[in-house]
């Protein structure tokens, strides 16, 4: 019988001294060599296991990478001190000066931003592209050149489903790494499992479920995680985006619980969304047999961990969608914050904050329109209640 993710969370036990059911919490920013001369061969890498400094290992934090492991299907992992320091961590080591990478052109707008501003001060060049148009993506291919394919498995806000498998088969066949930021759906899919090389999370969100850290995780094969702490090329290493062992511990006790939360997180937005479309909201949300890759996340799901907990709804224009939050605010059926992941609703108008970094002719291009209201549905209240609420703020609109 295969093992199921859920069985590997459980599986993975790191016992604490004195024979804790928890590890410790090390918060050593150096570790002590009794054999002085153990020193020197571990910044040369001949004793991997050693603990040299805490920006180049910890152990509370490698219990915690253990679990993301665990979690992706991965040979290994390594947490980091947020969303965007994994993503941009793991593409400084991947491209080099005059390399191109292909990206989705719907991204947060965070990712927009690094990929269109930043990374060209390195010399390297990007290209957004609809990853549903092949011959706009084969035509995007710089031969000798490209040497990373990224794309968001659930999109940011758009909530559309990145084709995993022909993504991977695109990949192999230009010779390519494929990088997949899996923050929106974690259990749901295994990007992994489709080929992807590299998986980021924002642990921000749904790991954590508490909107109380800042936490990012990259998972992959075991030799491009140990690269990204070499102690001379290193890009986690170098810039020093390290976790905390706190942020460690907390989020490694709360992976056991990610299952349920992730369920239910699923069931209330499935139960919000059917509610919302059957008033006449245009409502988005790909566990809705309307959303146009909804058969597409079903083929590449896991089973059992739903459609996730976000849902996107299109109010119109930007002055009706602030007006429908505020409302929504006062009624108590959500909080106007951004992030997700969180056990109460959060709410936010994308074109103005999250998504604000991509300019607007590019948002028009994605349908990312400046009246749509992206809510991360939480798991507290009573449906019927929240059902009122929202019917009476979107009738008075």
């Amino acid at each position: 019988m295969k093992t199921s993710i859920e069985q590997r969370l459980r599986d993975l036990q790191h016992f604490g001294e004195e024979g804790g059911v928890v590890p410790v919490i090390d918060v050593a920013a150096t570790s002590t060599f009794l054999n002085p001369e153990d020193m020197a061969r571990t910044f040369q890498g001949e004793l991997p296991g050693c603990y040299l400094y805490s920006r180049h290992s910890n152990p509370t934090v490698k219990a915690f990478s253990a679990k993301i492991a665990a979690l992706e299907g991965t040979e290994a992992a390594l947490g980091v001190s947020s969303g965007m320091a994994a993503i941009t961590a793991s593409l400084l080591q991947l491209l080099r000066q005059g390399d191109h990478l292909i990206s989705s052109r719907v991204v947060y707008g965070g990712t927009y931003a690094l990929f269109e501003n930043l990374l060209p001060r390195f010399g390297i060049e990007v290209s957004f592209v609809d990853l549903d148009d092949e011959a706009a993506l084969a035509a995007a291919v710089r031969p000798g050149r490209t040497k990373v394919l990224y794309a968001e498995t659930m999109s940011n806000p758009m909530l559309t489903i990145s084709d995993l498998p022909r993504l991977a088969r695109f990949k192999e066949k230009h010779g390519l790494k494929l990088v997949i930021d899996n923050t929106f759906a974690p259990l749901m899919v295994s990007p992994a499992r489709f080929g992807a090389d590299v998986v980021v999370h924002s642990a921000t969100k749904f790991l954590s479920g508490a909107a109380d850290m800042i936490a990012g995780a990259v998972a992959g094969p075991r030799a491009f995680v140990d690269s990204l702490v070499d102690v001379n090329h290193g890009a986690v290493m170098l810039t020093g985006p390290v976790m905390d062992p706190r942020t460690a511990h907390e989020l490694y006790l709360r992976l056991d619980h990610l299952p349920l939360r992730v369920r239910a997180h699923s069931a209330a937005a499935l139960d919000f969304a059917s509610f919302a479309e059957k008033l006449g909201v245009p409502t988005i949300y790909p566990g809705l047999a309307s959303h146009p890759h909804h058969a597409r996340l079903r083929e590449i799901a896991n089973p059992g961990f739903g459609f996730g907990g976000m849902v996107t709804i299109d109010c119109g224009d930007p002055k009706r969608a602030l007006a429908l939050a505020k409302q929504l605010q006062d009624a108590r059926f959500g909080l106007y914050a951004v992030s997700l992941g969180f056990s109460r609703t959060l709410m936010s108008c994308p074109a103005v904050s999250t998504s604000s970094e991509i300019p607007e002719d590019k948002r028009r291009a994605m349908k990312l329109h400046e009246g749509l209201l992206r809510l991360s549905i939480g798991f507290t209240g009573h449906a019927e209640e929240m059902h009122e609420r929202f019917a009476k703020a979107w009738k008075a609109l």
